[in-house]
């Protein structure tokens, strides 16, 4: 029996928008603004500049938009190009600690404009991935939260990780967009399965973030997905137990230490959880700096103070905020690429106390390289906050963190035990945040009128006929 990959397709399938909970469609639109947004805002950067080539390189049948350019290329080529455009910032919201949007959204955008879908469709479509994407990482163990996990995880012990599952979230709204039926969608899930990435994450952390293959290159994989759905759809069979059987099924081969697959279809339909530790980044650097980013905010704004006031900032948070020497001061070495930049706590720690405006700034080269921002760095100190695992561990939402500011001759401290962005805490952001967030990603590459029509249409997306109006407006 193949009752788990089945299930999977029978809920693409059979899920209507009319199923959709109003706060699931809500975080939808939200979410697929953040992704675009963000992509237009990595087209300034180098790395940005070579997934547009490449995906213009490979080109194919004038199918789908690479998203801020004038480029139309094949549903593969674009979804891979927008894959590493949304991923280059690092700067779109993440669920339960992992990207999955960037996994998920590239694959379900392309098939949607190769099919001109309308409005409604593309947000069924990502809700049903993003689902599918949710609920695969609770059953590898990304949701689930213990004291003895997160302490684990500190030690190196949880093994590998990566957003391989996100492949079948991907296949599942992208099978959605073809009008598949379950038997067919069955297949390409099963075909998924096998064109997800290796679990390379854990690897790019350990060596130190230095390269710009992050993530397991996210735009890959989501042309593992298309290619799913395009076989499926010509009669290409794929492994149909592939969820199913846990002794050489899919966590055997990508190598997840973890599996409870009464995760994965448990009040499927019913219960939706891809909203769940969902985080809108306010900060285009690992999320795990952005509660101490906002205690130094608090305390620089509220009392005006300048950067070259600060004597030295002290961060009490999640352990191994970075790499530490001897006496537990972080290394604070020049970041020297995008990807290190968006690693490196004192760096962002430094580019807050200088006020650069937050967005792709931050990963601008005069910025990296600001004398001011490089001297200012040893003075940043990341000690563990005792208490996160236990706090974390009884409040998954939860982020403690304090931050020490010595200044002016006195001691300026601030706690937070959430951070900004946060869904389901005060620390949620507000629709016209997200907004905000959006114009300024696009103003380096959109005029001003394209920015309000984008915005526009994405707020009213479900009432689009047909998605590539929305493409008109992020494109040039």
């Amino acid at each position: 029996m193949s009752e788990i990959t089945r299930g999977l397709a029978e809920f693409a399938v059979n899920t209507e928008y009319e199923d959709l909970p109003p706060r699931i469609i809500k975080e939808t639109k939200l979410i697929l603004m953040e992704h675009i947004g963000c992509a237009l805002g990595a087209l300034t950067t180098d790395k940005g500049k070579m997934n547009a080539a490449i995906g213009r390189r490979y080109g194919g049948p004038p199918e789908a938009s690479i998203i801020g350019t004038n480029d139309i290329v094949s549903c593969n080529s674009a979804a891979l190009a927008n894959g590493e455009l949304m991923i280059t910032l690092d700067y779109s919201d993440i669920i339960a600690g992992g990207h999955d949007g960037t996994y998920v959204i590239p694959s379900v955008l392309a098939i949607a404009e190769m099919n001109m879908a309308s409005g409604k469709d593309l947000v069924l479509a990502t809700a049903i991935g993003l689902e599918v994407s949710a609920r695969l990482a609770r059953a590898v163990g990304r949701h689930n939260i213990s004291i003895e996990d997160i302490q684990r995880q500190r030690q190196g012990k949880m093994g590998n990780t990566g957003n391989a599952y996100s492949n079948f979230g991907a296949a599942a709204g992208a099978a959605r967009l073809m009008g598949m039926d379950i038997n067919t969608t069955h297949h390409a899930l099963g075909i998924a399965g096998h064109l997800c990435m290796v679990l390379s994450y854990g690897r790019w952390g350990a060596d130190g973030h230095n390269y710009m293959a992050k993530y397991a290159v996210p735009g890959w994989q989501s042309t593992g997905a298309v290619t799913a759905v395009l076989l499926a759809e010509m009669g290409y069979t794929g492994d149909l137990t592939v969820l199913d059987n846990p002794e050489r099924g899919f966590t055997f081969f990508t190598g997840y230490p973890n599996w409870y697959p009464e995760e994965i279809t448990k009040d499927l339909g019913n219960d939706w959880c891809f909203d769940f530790r969902l985080h809108y980044k306010p900060y285009p650097c690992c999320g795990v700096f952005h509660s101490g980013l906002d205690c130094v905010y608090d305390i620089i704004e509220s009392n005006d103070i300048k950067a070259e006031e600060i004597e030295s900032v002290t961060v009490y948070g999640r352990g191994m905020m970075g790499p530490l020497d001897d006496e537990g001061k972080p290394v604070s070495k020049v970041p020297s690429s995008i990807s290190s930049a968006q690693f490196n706590m004192p760096y962002n720690i430094s580019v807050a106390c200088h006020r650069i405006t937050r967005g792709v700034e931050w990963a601008d080269p005069e910025t990296m390289n600001n004398p001011d921002i490089i001297n200012f760095m040893p003075k940043v100190s990341i000690k563990p906050n005792p208490d996160y695992d236990k706090i974390m561990a009884e409040d998954p939402l939860s982020a403690l963190s304090k931050v020490d500011i010595v200044a002016r001759g006195q001691m300026f401290t601030v706690e937070r035990r959430y951070r900004k962005g946060t869904t389901g805490t005060e620390a949620r952001p507000t629709d016209d945040d997200i907004i905000g967030k959006f114009k300024h990603n696009a103003e380096r590459i959109l005029t001003k009128n394209q920015i309000e029509n984008a915005v526009d249409a994405l707020t009213d997306i479900e009432n689009l006929e047909d998605v590539t109006e929305l493409m008109e407006y992020v494109t040039v």
